[in-house]
Parts: C-alpha cells; structure tokens; sequence
C-alpha cells in the first residue's frame, strides 16, 4: 500500500479525502486513496481494509518499505519509519526536502494507536481557526504519530494511504 503526500501543505481546514481521491487520479494512480487524518466518522487506524492491514507492505511512491504493514504504524511506538526513505508527493517530490514544504509536520490528528483525538483534529479538520488545535507529527523525528499540538492556521503536510490493494489484471 503506499503512502503518498499531497502536491502541496494544508491547513487545518481541507476536504483531504477528496483532494488524496483527485490527486491520486490525476498522477494515474487506480486505486483508492484516503487522507491518512483521523475523521470524526472514522479512526486513523481502520481507514485501511480490515483484510490488508496484516500482510501488506507500507511503500513510499517508488516501492520503498515504510512500515512491514499497516498494523505496526499503530504499536504505540508513534509510527517510528527510516527518515531516509523519503516520502514523496502525487507529483514525485520528495516532501523531507522541496520547500513546498516549508514546515516537516503531517496532520494526523490521532494517538499514538492512531485512536481520534476530538479536541486536537481541527473540528474534524473543517477549520483553520487560529484558536484550534490539530494533533499533528514533525517527521525529523522519524514517527508519523508523534504527539504534539499545533494551531490549525499552519499549512502542514497530509498524507494519503492506498486504502484498498488492487492487483493489476496485466501484471
């Protein structure tokens, strides 16, 4: 499954889900992709099928292992990656080191289990209030589930996870 970054920082205030499903289309990527954001409908944890969670690989967009697989995001180890495999965008850069993104920091809005965190999730990630806060993770510290809280006015990286494996018919 890959974990892939939008083209460009959001506040605390996006239609994330949309912009991963149009972006993903728009790089020619079939699959489904969904913000990797806890939801007030959903948990950060469950967005991937109950049936991939287990046996598939967490891949950066050129196939490199992120995590042995969706589940061991979520060990209560905040998400602990290799910092030197990057994490690229819908358009192929590399989010660690474009400044595009001038701030390192993914909105997660989740624990370190990936359960929602209500009051630390932007209202459900529909307001760039200066006065609300966002859970979100600086990636130099190589963990996509750090804890820390920041004001939803900052534009910050949301990434996308391949929700559902598709195997190519051609392959």
């Amino acid at each position: 499954l890959h974990l892939v970054a939008l083209n460009f920082p959001l506040s605390g205030d996006m239609r994330a889900d949309f912009q991963c499903f149009r972006q993903a289309q728009l790089a020619g990527l079939t699959s489904t992709y969904r913000a990797f954001l806890s939801s007030h409908l959903q948990d950060l944890a469950t967005v991937v099928r109950k049936t991939d969670r287990h046996h598939l690989p967490i891949v950066n967009l050129q196939g490199e292992t992120l995590f042995n697989n969706w589940e061991s995001i979520f060990d209560g180890n905040g998400g602990q990656f290799n910092i030197h495999v990057p994490i690229y965008s819908f358009d192929g850069r590399n989010v660690m080191t474009d400044s595009s993104w001038p701030q390192k920091i993914i909105w997660h809005g989740s624990t370190a289990n990936g359960i929602r965190l209500v009051s630390n999730y932007c209202e459900a990630w529909h307001t760039a209030d200066m006065g609300a806060m966002g859970q979100a993770s600086p990636l130099n510290t190589g963990k996509l589930l750090d804890q820390k809280v920041y004001s939803c006015n900052n534009l910050f990286i949301v990434l996308c996870i391949e929700n559902s494996f598709v195997s190519d018919p051609q392959g």
